[in-house]
């Protein structure tokens, strides 16, 4: 359990965030921590929709459930953050 420190590219934002959260915490809470910062302040909500993540210019989504520590993300690495159906 350590803080990490990501690039938030959040979809629609035009602000990328330095966003601290745990190698412990989950695809799902790293994407919910980087909306905490983007959604309702520069970026619409959109009920129905889950924010998946993947690298900076990647084509594949990590698994949501995956912890940050299992994954290959470097510290201070861009991630984009996109709304996509369940």
């Amino acid at each position: 359990m350590a803080l990490f420190p990501v690039i938030s590219n959040f979809q629609y934002d035009f602000v990328l965030q330095l966003v601290a959260v745990d190698t412990d915490n989950s695809m799902d809470e790293v994407a919910a921590a980087a909306a905490h910062h983007s959604v309702g302040r520069r970026v619409a909500p959109q009920p129905g929709k889950v924010i998946r993540v993947r690298r900076q210019g990647g084509a594949a989504f990590y698994p949501r459930l995956a912890k940050l520590s299992q994954t290959d993300i470097k510290p201070m690495e861009a991630l984009e953050f996109i709304f996509c159906d369940d």
